[in-house]
Order: structure tokens, then sequence, then C-alpha cells
């Protein structure tokens, strides 16, 4: 699949950095093998190499430029026609208080308690159904995704980053 490359926020010899391209959630990124491999066994090894200390570097700019409350990464990985890739979820705290206030969510609330907990795969369905799928998502709160992207790409330029 060929990234739109207004949406590329960082490449390396072996990976591609992008937003999401249907998450209107700002800094729901990416990070795609350049390789059409589908397994961490089957990668090459310098691409291997590369992804340690690329995946720690993309953790910490996005905390520190969006400074989310969580950053979820998660590798799902079953799609046909997508290589191997890993999601980078920034849950910042006005997401996770648009989660409690939509009832419809209620129902994944751990039954038995009477304080309000969550974990990560119900905030991260939330994510996906309503920023991602959703006719309507919600308004995000800062910066557009446009925005966000320019001030990634700004800071992986400034790293010199892997």
């Amino acid at each position: 699949m060929k990234i739109d490359p207004s949406f590329v926020v960082h490449e390396t010899e072996h990976w591609l950095l992008n937003h999401h391209l249907s998450s209107t959630l700002p800094g729901y990124l990416m990070l795609g093998a350049k390789a059409p491999i589908h397994s961490l066994a089957d990668m090459p090894d310098a691409a291997l190499a590369e992804l340690g200390g690329l995946l720690a570097n993309i953790q910490r700019v996005m905390e520190a430029q969006l400074k989310p409350k969580w950053l979820y990464i998660s590798r799902f990985g079953h799609m046909p026609g997508f290589p191997l890739h890993f999601h980078f979820i920034p849950v910042y705290g006005w997401v996770e208080a648009l989660f409690w206030q939509d009832e419809r969510y209620r129902v994944l609330q751990y039954f038995g308690t009477q304080q309000k907990a969550t974990d990560g795969a119900e905030l991260t369905l939330f994510i996906w159904r309503e920023f991602g799928e959703s006719p309507t998502p919600p308004v995000a709160q800062g910066p557009s995704v446009s925005e966000v992207i320019q001030d990634l790409r700004a800071a992986f330029s400034t790293e010199g980053s892997t």
C-alpha cells in the first residue's frame, strides 16, 4: 500500500512512520516495515537492528511533543495487504474523559467495582470506533492532525534520529 506523503512523519532505511490514514485522533501513528514482510522472524537483520532504537525514539518524541496521558504501542498485524506494522496510540486526558461520558462503553466497566477503571483494550476500542470508524468522530482538542504531523516531522528532523 502506498502512503500519501502528506501523512508521512519520518522514514528510515527499513521503516516508514506515518499518521494513521483513517484516524482523526491527532498523533495516532503507524510504523510499518518497508519490506513486504508480515513476521518479525522474517525481517532482514538490518531492519531488526534498526527497530529497537526506532521504537524507543518514536516513544520519546511522541511523549515530549504530544504529552499524552498514556502511549499505547501495539502490533495486531493480520490485515491482508499490509506489511508488519506497529500502532502508536496517544491517549490524552480528554480522550479518556470522552470515553467515560459515552454510556455505550459502560458495559465494558469492570463488574463488582465502584471505581472508574478501564484498561488499554477498552480505550483502544473506543479510539478505533470513535476516531476511526464513526461518520461523526469527536472533535479533537488541541492541534489538528496536520499540525501534529508537521510538529512531529520537525521534532524528528531536529533529533537527527534513526
